[in-house]
């Protein structure tokens, strides 16, 4: 059985290669996906860099406000006179910074007492503007503070007298953690690169064989029906691996693109990572070859196979946000279930946490179990007279 396994195994293998553009579209894809999602990343991070490097702020108004152009300028920012159309721009996202509206009344209600108003004006559907407006709160609260200071000493009080208790901010995230933070979504590309590895070969080698009539020959074979599955799911766990390895290596050149300078000091995906990547993923790998064997051995076209198999994509493609969305930490439940376990043992690897047997053995386990009941499911199909 063993010996017509690996016949099998070696003939559905080169018929996978064989399909030279298909495998091209998912191999280049799964190399490029690394680079390809380092360069996203970064972009954002480096243009969040840039605008708070700028210290920019844009102003209507500002010439009824001396000394708040004062405090601005002791403070290093540029000040910008806002265009005469800044709610239109900041709406259609053509302006990147939120704009402030000084009154003309400014300095007689500052000199009088007063609390004058100023309006910081965004868009919650403009990111730029959004990630500026907190820099620009701080800095109006720093003004606040200062004037505050300056009418107590006028009046002989120490500033000492407003702070019943001194605040220090504390972080117990390591750089790890915060690279990890904006490394979330490697783990998920990684993933559904398996799937989509795995998706063409194992629709292939089943419904693709029955529409072109090469199933049937094939089953006249004297081998028995476990060794043909056996090899069939051989080929399709090989082709999905192969196109994680590759993911995965993927990641270690993509590094080298990053335009981000924190994100690359902080940022690390090495050969150890990618080895631990590989590992978590082979358990799934060979549970969704087996379920989309199952899913495509009873369809007669691989159109069919395709529609049929669009659950286990949905299914695979959120399972993973989860994790994103669930803001208490990780359940127990979630390493139960596949794709979410191996998400979230891949997140551990890139936060530099310990990932012990005890949490990777049930995401281990229900794969191992999915394989054996799919598996089983394709042996009994090919039996049966329904193939015909």
């Amino acid at each position: 059985m063993s010996r017509a396994a690996l016949t099998v195994y070696f003939k559905e293998l080169v018929d996978a290669l064989r399909d030279r553009r298909t495998l091209a579209v998912v191999l280049l894809s799964s190399v490029a996906i690394g680079p390809l999602v380092l360069l996203l990343v970064s972009s954002l991070v480096a243009g969040i860099e840039k605008r708070a490097e700028a210290r920019v702020i844009v102003v209507q108004g500002m010439a009824q406000a001396p000394s708040l152009r004062n405090y601005l300028e002791r403070q290093t920012y540029t000040i910008t006179a806002a265009p005469s159309d800044f709610e239109q721009q900041l709406t259609s996202s053509k302006l990147g910074d939120p704009v402030l509206l000084v009154p003309s009344t400014f300095e007689a209600e500052l000199a009088s007492g007063q609390a004058p108003l100023l309006e910081l004006v965004g868009s919650s559907a403009n990111q730029r503007s959004q990630t500026g407006s907190a820099a620009i709160l701080r800095l109006l609260r720093g003004f606040n503070q200062e004037q505050a200071l300056l009418r107590l000493s006028t009046r002989g009080i120490a500033a000492s007298q407003l702070e019943a208790v001194r605040i220090e901010e504390r972080d117990l995230a390591d750089p790890a953690s915060r690279a990890a933070q904006l490394g979330t979504m490697v783990p998920y590309f990684v993933l559904m690169a398996v799937l989509y590895g795995a998706l063409n070969a194992a629709l292939d080698t089943t419904a693709g064989e029955r529409e072109r009539g090469s199933l049937e020959p094939l089953l006249m074979n004297p081998a028995s029906r476990g060794a043909l599955v056996l090899g069939k799911w051989g080929a399709v766990c090989s082709v999905a691996m192969l196109i994680a390895v590759l993911s995965c290596l993927s990641f270690l050149p993509g590094q080298w693109v990053l335009r981000s300078e924190a994100l690359a000091a902080t940022f690390r995906f090495g050969l150890g990572e990618a080895g631990a990547f590989i590992l978590l993923l082979m358990p799934l790998a060979s549970a969704l070859s087996a379920v989309l064997m199952a899913i495509a051995i009873r369809c007669k076209s691989f159109k069919e196979a395709q529609a049929n198999a669009t659950v286990v994509m949905l299914g695979v493609s959120l399972l993973p946000l989860v994790s994103l969305f669930n803001q208490e930490g990780t359940a127990p439940w979630h390493l139960w279930v596949p794709a979410l376990a191996q998400t979230t043992l891949m997140g551990r690897v890139l936060k530099g946490e310990p990932w012990p047997l005890a949490d990777v053995l049930p995401s281990v386990a229900v794969c191992l179990l999915l394989t054996v009941l799919a598996l089983g499911f394709v042996a009994r199909t090919l039996r049966s007279v329904a193939l015909k």
